[in-house]
């Protein structure tokens, strides 16, 4: 069967998506897979389905799925992007919905796309860890970095702080830890190298698909870590490869800012 699909990117993170809300679809392993696969498919780092909305007063159902086929609770760039699809009829706020809980989305007369992200979640059980931690300070240890700090927002993950993000083997030490067995669900790995009160450099190993230009929830992760260590303030900005996404943790709830573009549209024959 054909199916219409929305190809989109946000900083370089790019995304296939299924706008399933009238036409619901179960997708198997094999076609999630097949989708991002970037010879015989389309190709993304995830590919994501809108679903009809759940709970009253939301837009939309929101799934995150990897490229490796497994599904994902939360993904920050990619919520971005199901907003822009979603608020092309001038809508300026909207409520989305995923397996992490419930986002509020505002969008700036300019276009810009604010995703409140909620609270950063450092206990041990929000992680998940096989068992109580300090999540503040791991003992973990591999090629030249250390002591990281475990961070949920929204998925699960490990921030390291470096002195020099070119010295650092992301994909050798992103690959150990993704599947490390202190983490039953896995976990993204972020390496952050801070470079003021005010700023961050980032680069995040995403678990199920590998070292991608950005990561959303990563960016988060590294401003909630850097500061609970006392190294960044509240608002920062993290410095991509794809780009920038500006952070700021407010009392109630870390706000997340970047940009999200269309790509292409199409169809394909999901076998």
């Amino acid at each position: 069967m054909n199916f219409s699909f929305i190809k989109t990117q946000a900083l370089g993170n790019d995304f296939v998506i299924l706008d399933q809300r009238h036409h619901p679809l179960t997708l198997s392993e094999s076609q999630i897979k097949m989708l991002a696969d970037r010879r015989s498919g389309i190709g993304c780092d995830q590919v994501i389905v809108i679903e009809e909305p759940r709970r009253p007063k939301t837009a939309a159902f929101v799934r995150f799925f990897n490229a490796n086929g497994s599904e994902s609770e939360a993904c920050g760039n990619g919520t971005r992007c199901v907003a822009l699809l979603l608020m092309q009829e001038d809508e300026t706020s909207l409520m989305l919905e995923t397996m992490a809980g419930l986002l509020p989305i505002h969008r700036s007369a300019a276009g810009v796309i604010s995703v409140n992200m909620g609270q950063p979640k450092f206990d041990w059980q929000d992680i998940p860890l096989d068992r109580p931690r300090n999540t503040l300070d791991l003992s973990l240890r591999y090629q030249g970095v250390s002591k990281p700090v475990a961070v949920n927002m929204g998925n699960p993950h490990l921030v390291f702080f470096v002195a020099d993000l070119n010295q650092v083997s992301i994909a050798k030490i992103g690959s150990k830890f993704e599947c490390h067995p202190w983490f039953p669900r896995h976990v993204n790995v972020g390496f952050a190298q801070v470079l003021s009160n005010q700023q961050i450099r980032l680069k995040v190993w995403e678990r199920g698909v590998g070292l991608t230009p950005a990561c959303g929830s990563g960016a988060c992760a590294a401003v909630a870590a850097a500061h609970k260590r006392s190294l960044t303030g509240r608002q920062v900005s993290v410095l991509v490869d794809g780009g920038t996404i500006e952070i700021d943790w407010q009392k109630e709830s870390l706000w997340m800012v970047g940009p999200a573009a269309f790509a292409f549209t199409g169809k394909i024959n999901l076998k």
